[in-house]
């Protein structure tokens, strides 16, 4: 008996070797193949804007009055005040540029002078004209005269007329000018009481968004003052990459996400037929296309949501009912074909298959599985061809694929 216990030790250590050396079944994580409805989106980062903005410049030169209105205030358009523009004051003179006016306006009433003496002199000549032409007319009438002598007379009276009459409209020349260089030393010291004002209206209904020049100041015909825009008037602007913009249709159904409330409703309204080239945040050059999206949701429910906030944009590129569907964590490359691992009589199979449409979670299986085959997730690179697994959970939900 005591020779049989070495032998059963010997026996239960190479049980105990042949146990351990077995090959054993793998813990895996599988998943079913499932019908499912798969939608196809693209998300992308876009800007709320208000379709048309208003920018109201100043339509004339001269002095601002202070801005009363501020980003938020209503208007209405051909009512509402926006902008007050009034007479700027003159340039003050320094000491050269008093002395060149001191000096016009000296010689300015000098000429006044000239044109007072040259109205005198004529007034004399068309008071002595007159006076001949009197007596030429009394000897004319009495035959005394010849036709000749009273037609002289009578030319040089309405000669000298002319003269009075050309006199006294240079005089008048002359005290405008005297007028206007007077004026020039007065504006530095006594700029007078300023007319005011021209008012600019508000070229639409809505709200201020930006006022853009506040304070009085001197402004020139063009200068920003403000901007105005219809706040129920907005639309969403997102730059795609041009691979994902060529599948955008003009009415395709979007969600507006990440601004800071409740998903909107959306549509496509236009995309853009040009292309811009910009750089990412990792350097890379990128084509990126401008879709126009029209919010489809009533004004109370995004209100909050204003002109130049950051939005996220998902756009539906292609929506499938009752799609044949397999996780993509179970899909990765054989060579140029898409391949998963079944688990087939406790076993690791490999498969090779055909897929269609895709999104972040699924994608279509187009040919290569059935309904309810179990499929491996993350297969690591212990998994191959014939290795024995074993399911450690499943997922066989039936939820939709976002």
């Amino acid at each position: 008996m005591r020779r049989l216990i070495p032998v059963f030790i010997l026996l239960v250590l190479i049980a105990f070797v042949v146990w351990a050396f077995v090959p054993r079944p793998l813990d895996v994580e599988v998943a079913a193949v499932t019908t499912r409805d798969l939608e196809v989106a693209v998300e992308e980062e876009g800007v709320a804007r208000i379709r048309e903005v208003y920018t109201v410049s100043a339509t004339i030169a001269g002095k601002l009055q202070r801005i009363s209105l501020h980003a938020g205030d209503s208007v209405t358009e051909g009512q509402t005040v926006v902008a007050s523009i009034g007479p700027a004051a003159p340039a003050l003179l320094d000491a050269r540029a008093r002395a060149v006016a001191g000096a016009s306006e000296a010689a300015a009433q000098a000429a006044v002078d000239l044109a007072l003496a040259q109205l005198s002199q004529a007034e004399a000549m068309l008071e002595y004209s007159t006076s001949m032409a009197n007596r030429s007319i009394a000897l004319y009438e009495k035959s005394a005269i010849s036709t000749q002598l009273y037609d002289n007379a009578i030319r040089d009276q309405r000669s000298a007329q002319a003269a009075v009459d050309s006199a006294r409209a240079n005089l008048s020349v002359r005290q405008q000018e005297l007028k206007s260089a007077q004026a020039v030393l007065q504006a530095g010291d006594n700029p007078g009481p300023e007319s005011c004002c021209v008012k600019i209206v508000a070229p639409t209904s809505g709200m201020v968004l930006r006022t853009l020049t506040e304070s009085e100041q001197v402004v020139q015909p063009g200068t920003p003052i403000l901007e105005i825009g219809d706040p129920e008037s907005l639309e969403i602007a997102v730059d795609l990459l041009s691979r994902d913009a060529v599948h955008v249709k003009t009415g395709t159904a979007a969600t507006i996400i990440g601004w800071g409330g409740a998903p909107i409703s959306a549509r496509v309204e236009r995309v853009e037929p040009s292309a811009e080239t910009k750089v990412s945040a990792l350097g890379i050059e990128e084509q990126r296309v401008k879709v126009i999206l029209n919010l489809t949701a009533s004004y109370e429910t995004w209100k909050e949501l204003g002109h130049g906030f950051r939005v996220v944009a998902r756009i539906v590129l292609w929506r499938g009912s009752d799609v044949m569907t397999i996780p993509v964590g179970a899909l990765f490359r054989d060579g140029r074909d898409w391949a998963t691992y079944l688990v087939r009589d406790g076993k690791a199979k490999l498969q090779r298959i055909t897929i269609g449409k895709r999104n972040e979670d699924y994608a279509e299986v187009l040919d290569g599985l059935s309904a309810n085959d179990q499929v491996i997730l993350h297969p690591s690179d212990v998994i191959a061809d014939g290795v024995a697994v074993e399911p450690a959970r499943q997922d066989g939900g039936e939820t939709t694929a976002r």
